[in-house]
């Protein structure tokens, strides 16, 4: 079993223990040794199979823990979830995706009706039977409506780091390529697909140990389901000289692919996943290559994250499409957390983990003090804390660190902080985190008021999404966009691969309106920094360049060019 599998069970249990109103302090060391073992490197079974090891010296790994461990590699569960799964069925887990429903919420139901299905609770709501409970009522029932519905819509989708990790350790094995809509970049993954010319892929696929659950097993294609989610994952065997066409029509989009089609046969070829054809006698004129066969047709290379109809076609037949914006092109990081609120480093482990990625500077922006379950900094911790990151760069290190804050944007849009205490601060980050319901107008008002604010320099996860879990808030974004672009205020392209927020419509949008941007990662652990790569694939979708994001800027023209 691997480290997310295992990660998984102990998470779950975490859940479990939740909805039963168990002690915070044993739900917190599930937690914390679920988020260790899932970006730990080394196996947990490569740990406890050797006897010279002590896997308790991990820190968050007590003893309690290692004994959960060793029983879960043994026979897939520990006494603790067996417990809590004699209590609670496990369809009680996927309540707590539906947005409005915490743990408590979620044992009252069990108490009271029974509720252990999305399809009981639907009716309980549809039977208006939920606004007979205390601190229930018609809103709640509509809110879950709407969550059930949103929750069953991305039903099988999968995060783009979860695939990309599969792809990754797939690829290499198979000699494939990744295509479909991983490789466009999107946000959500529904199955993997990959292109090989390896005469022996098709088998090395399905003996995988993690692959599971066989589809297909074909002469040119396999198809499985891969680890304990349970991706599908798609392999094809495709002849070297149709490579470049098969990746064409498997990376898509259809849309983009149909357009492509319609131009072929205006210029009097034909094209599919086998190659570029002439019509008059079927000539093979391209196909080993994306670029020899965009060429064919008179335009310049598409890349893969603008292959959504969306006027890539036109612009490379016009030579217009933008000289988009690359990974190495970032010099800095500026959001994320530490230890000083819910971050699991400290200051200087985040600042030593950048510089190792090659950043020339970051901002560390902690939580504010209104979210308290984060231990949020009030104005004296951030005064204090500009202080020290002030005593830092008076060592003149090769890491340039900003004192920064991600404050909350009250429901009035008035900053958590005093303006005093911002201040001081180099870089402030304003975010929404609360009462994310309200009325478009009321949401835009509010987000207008906080962009007013003076020491605001960049507007984080600019709708709150939370993928798969939870929509975007409403407003208009518009107005915020035109009041941001005018005031010198970025937005921000989150790149947690929870959020991934902005996304890319509305980046093209406001790009148009005149807004900059900041990509960051909203880092809560030094793993969390390398990130930064799904926010630049976010700008690549929203045909951003390196000019139009701020953070690719040496040190002294990025503070420049920040709103001061």
């Amino acid at each position: 079993m691997e480290n997310p599998e295992i990660a998984r069970i102990l998470a779950e249990t975490a859940d479990l223990m939740e909805i039963d109103g168990e002690n915070p302090f044993s739900i917190r060391s599930f937690r914390n040794a679920a988020s260790t073992l899932d970006g730990m490197p080394e196996r947990v079974a490569d740990i406890l199979a050797d006897p010279g090891r002590d896997i308790t010296q991990i820190q968050g790994i007590g003893k309690g823990i290692a004994s959960a461990l060793a029983d879960i590699l043994a026979r897939g569960s520990f006494p603790r979830r067996d417990e809590m799964l004699a209590r609670y069925p496990p369809t009680a887990l996927e309540m707590l995706r539906i947005p409005g429903l915490g743990p408590k919420t979620v044992r009252t139901l069990w108490e009271q009706f029974r509720v252990s299905t999305l399809e009981d609770l639907a009716r309980l709501c549809q039977e208006q039977k939920l606004r007979a409970l205390p601190r229930m009522g018609a809103k709640l029932e509509e809110k879950i409506l709407q969550g059930i519905a949103h929750y069953r819509q991305s039903a099988g989708r999968f995060l783009i780091n979860h695939v990309s990790t599969v792809a990754a350790e797939l690829a290499p094995l198979l000699g494939a390529t990744p295509a479909g809509s991983l490789r466009r970049g999107r946000e959500t993954v529904g199955d993997l697909d990959l292109l090989t010319s390896r005469e022996n892929a098709l088998e090395l696929f399905l003996q995988h140990p993690r692959v599971h659950d066989a589809l297909a097993a074909g002469s040119n294609k396999a198809s499985a389901r891969f680890g304990a989610e349970g991706l599908q994952v798609d392999v094809r065997m495709v002849p070297p000289e149709s490579l470049g066409a098969a990746l064409c029509y498997f990376t898509g989009s259809k849309d983009h692919n149909v357009a492509l089609r319609q131009r072929a046969l205006k210029l009097g070829f034909s094209l599919n996943e086998y190659g570029l054809f002439r019509l008059s006698d079927e000539t093979r004129v391209a196909g080993e290559t994306e670029a020899e066969i965009h060429a064919a047709l008179g335009l310049d290379f598409i890349p893969p994250e603008l292959r959504e109809n969306q006027g890539e076609i036109e612009a490379a037949l016009h030579h217009t499409l933008p000289a988009l914006i690359e990974p190495r092109d970032i010099r800095g990081d500026l959001h994320m957390h530490t230890r000083e609120s819910d971050g699991r480093a400290t200051f200087h482990e985040m600042a030593a983990a950048a510089q190792e990625l090659g950043h020339a500077y970051i901002a560390i922006t902690d939580h504010s003090k209104s979210l308290a379950m984060a231990n949020g900094l009030d104005e004296r911790r951030a005064v204090a804390f500009a202080a020290e990151v002030r005593q830092f760069n008076a060592g003149g290190p090769p890491l340039r660190v900003l004192s920064g804050l991600e404050c909350d944007i009250l429901r009035d849009g008035r900053m958590d902080l005093e303006d005093g205490a911002l201040a001081e601060l180099d870089f402030v980050v304003a975010s929404v985190h609360s009462y994310m319901s309200l009325e478009p107008a009321e949401m835009t008002d509010r987000l207008l008021r906080a962009i007013e604010c003076p020491s605001v320099k960049v507007l984080g996860h600019p709708t709150g999404r939370v993928l798969l879990h939870r929509d975007a808030y409403r407003y208009e974004f518009d107005t915020v966009a035109r009041a941001a672009a005018a005031r010198g205020v970025a937005f921000e392209i989150n790149s947690s691969p929870e959020r991934l927020d902005l996304h890319a419509p509305l980046i093209r949008r406001a790009r148009e309106l005149g807004c900059k941007f900041i990509i960051s990662t909203d880092a809560h652990h030094p793993r969390h920094l390398s990130n930064f790569h799904y926010g630049v694939t976010m700008a690549r979708r929203g045909w951003l360049s390196a000019s139009d994001v701020l953070n690719t800027l040496p040190l002294a023209e990025f503070l420049a060019s920040t709103r001061h």
